[in-house]
This record gives structure tokens, sequence and C-alpha cells, in this order.
């Protein structure tokens, strides 16, 4: 009986993984408008539609720069795409979101 359950559970944490990965990709098609295609993803100047493995893989280098008591943290963007992907995705590098101490 509680191997069902691990399973289901399984099952759930997939599903609400995919659902997340559905979400980032129509996120940012949807701010492309129309076209829906970008460049940056690939080597090149080549125009394509921006899938949610590419937009994670891209967005999977960067890194956050710890606050000190005069800043705040901030987002450290090391290729320009990734600045195009968080601008769609409604992002702010300069000030992310993190609670106020």
């Amino acid at each position: 009986m509680q191997d069902n359950k691990r399973v289901a559970a399984l099952v759930a944490v997939i599903c609400l993984a995919l659902f997340v990965f559905c979400l980032i990709e129509r996120q940012v098609r949807r701010a492309l408008g129309g076209g829906q295609k970008m460049p940056g993803l690939y080597p090149g100047t080549q125009m394509v539609r921006p899938t949610g493995r590419m937009i994670l893989c891209h967005l999977s280098g960067l890194r956050l720069r710890v606050g000190h008591a005069t800043g705040p943290p901030t987002i450290v963007i090391s290729r320009g795409v990734q600045l195009h992907l968080l601008d769609p995705l409604g992002l702010e590098p300069t000030q992310p979101r993190w609670p106020e101490t």
C-alpha cells in the first residue's frame, strides 16, 4: 500500500514540474509576440522559437550575488541572452524578489 502512495506522489511531483516548465515557455513566447522567435538561443544569428529546455538551459548559468548592508542582492548575468529571457518572465535582474530584512 505504501508503494502506491510513493508512486502517486512521484507522478504528482513530475506533473507539477512539467506544469511549471510549460508556464515558463508560454510566458516567454507570449512576450515575444506574433513572431515568437528570438536570436541568441543557438550559436550564430539564427532566429528560433524558445523552448522550455532552451530557456532553462540559458538561465541555469545565472548566479545570485549576496547583498551586504550597503546594497541589495543582485543577479549576475554572464550572457546577453539571459537578460533577454528575464525580461519576458517579468524578473528584474537588479532587484531580485527577496524579502526585505
